[in-house]
């Protein structure tokens, strides 16, 4: 019997990478797609790009999309808290796992596990430890495509928003850069590939800067140390074309 998952889906392409190789995993069932919303904004946390587009998203994957909203201050407790109170649901529901798309972040892995365990489930991650020079070019050739939609301002401006992610991108990323933004310094909207029954057309819309606001460690994209102060992030506003 395949075990039942629930897939954290922020929308971008680790997500979109990850879930790609769990749908193709005789060991797993992947019953919905999980994202945290900013009620205020109606916003997906950290990436900025509005919940219809997760739901466009969701709607060509062909799974469910499940959504807990946070406050616009959301804090880490009111995050464990309806976290806990959704998977707890899911429970009762026989699933018994919760994927993600993190790679090398062993705070943040370590993080997760701890409060599925209090639930008594289990985290999954398809893509921990895997180069991430090659794994966003795996992405890449798969077919997959993404744009950006939010960056670190510690580590890139403006002029990177609403890229596509491509060799040209990858090329013209800084050396203290992760080729996956796995630090936080990018993300991104996946519009295309192989988990998509049909892509996903969607327009650049208007540049925004916010200061930064550290919530909770799920969704929160802070400076390492050694690293440049973040003191903000830009996103771009990404519509869907009719």
């Amino acid at each position: 019997m395949k075990q039942k998952v629930v897939f954290c889906w922020s929308g971008g392409k680790d997500s979109a990478l990850a879930l790609h190789r769990l749908l193709h995993d005789a060991r797993y069932e992947v019953v919905a797609l999980l994202t945290t919303c900013n009620e205020h904004f109606q916003r997906i946390s950290m990436h900025g790009v509005r919940i219809e587009l997760a739901r466009r998203q969701a709607a060509s994957i062909g799974l469910p999309l499940d959504v807990v909203f946070l406050s616009a201050q959301s804090s880490n407790d009111e995050y464990e808290k309806k976290m806990s109170g959704y998977l707890t649901a899911r429970k009762a529901d026989g699933v018994s796992a919760m994927a993600f798309g993190d790679i090398f972040l062993e705070d943040l892995r370590a993080w997760r596990e701890a409060n599925l365990a209090r639930i008594g489930m289990q985290g999954i991650f398809p893509l921990w430890k895997r180069d991430t020079g090659e794994l966003v070019r795996e992405f890449i050739g798969l077919g997959f495509g993404s744009i950006i939609c939010c960056v670190n301002d510690a580590y890139l401006d403006e002029t990177a928003l609403g890229r596509t992610i491509d060799e040209s991108f990858l090329a013209s990323l800084p050396p203290n850069v992760d080729p996956c933004g796995e630090n936080g310094e990018f993300h991104s909207f996946a519009f295309q590939g192989p988990v998509f029954n049909e892509s996903i057309r969607v327009r650049r819309g208007e540049k925004v800067y916010r200061p930064l606001e550290v919530t909770h460690p799920g969704a929160a994209a802070c400076s390492l140390p050694g690293t440049p102060a973040t003191r903000g992030f830009w996103f771009c506003d990404l519509l869907e074309e009719e």
